[in-house]
């Protein structure tokens, strides 16, 4: 049996939403990413989250991730243009807040991203590329309807490589599981 996960809002990224990256820069959510960053490189971050959001050209997009019953952002999604073997594609990724986590939320935002990146009709697949030791990222994956193309190496940061597993949605499917 299939629960429904629990409503989301995914909203434009701001100037505002400093803040809620700095909140999604705690060490447990970080871990598999590097770990946090600096105040230094999150200012950097925010700018080009906040460029991207303003971009009208379907390079992609960052949200927040928001409630719809409170209001509250309980986390960070978005999608933007990669080079993946040669290929133009959208990459994804998100950050649920510790508090928030195992109730959906990520599978919700990931789905609704999904549909914004179908939306921008402008590339083929969406990729996400978790750590292979991120079972709750793979999951979200998995549930969101992604199809898992194998391991592979990763670079991310810049300078810290990792061993992920390579996800992949066709966004032009009908059925989104090819």
């Amino acid at each position: 049996m299939d629960i429904e996960a629990p409503p989301v809002r995914i909203e434009p990224w701001s100037e505002d939403d400093l803040g809620l990256l700095r909140a999604a820069n705690a060490p447990e959510l970080m871990h598999h990413l590097g770990g946090p960053e600096t105040e230094e490189a999150l200012v950097k971050r925010h700018a080009r989250y906040v460029a991207l959001s303003a971009d009208r050209t379907d390079k992609g997009r960052m949200f927040r991730v928001v409630l719809p019953s409170s209001g509250e952002a309980v986390g960070t999604i978005g999608f933007w243009e990669q080079t993946w073997q040669g290929e133009q594609v959208y990459e994804s990724g998100w950050a649920v807040l510790p508090a928030f986590q195992g109730r959906g939320l990520a599978v919700a935002a990931t789905r609704a991203v999904v549909e914004a990146a179908r939306a921008a009709r402008k590339h083929r697949y969406l990729h996400a590329f978790p750590s292979v030791g991120n079972p709750p990222s793979n999951g979200v994956c998995r549930k969101a309807g992604f199809v898992l193309q194998g391991e592979c190496d990763f670079e991310y940061p810049v300078g810290h490589p990792m061993r992920c597993n390579n996800w992949r949605l066709d966004l032009e499917a009908t059925d989104a599981r090819t």
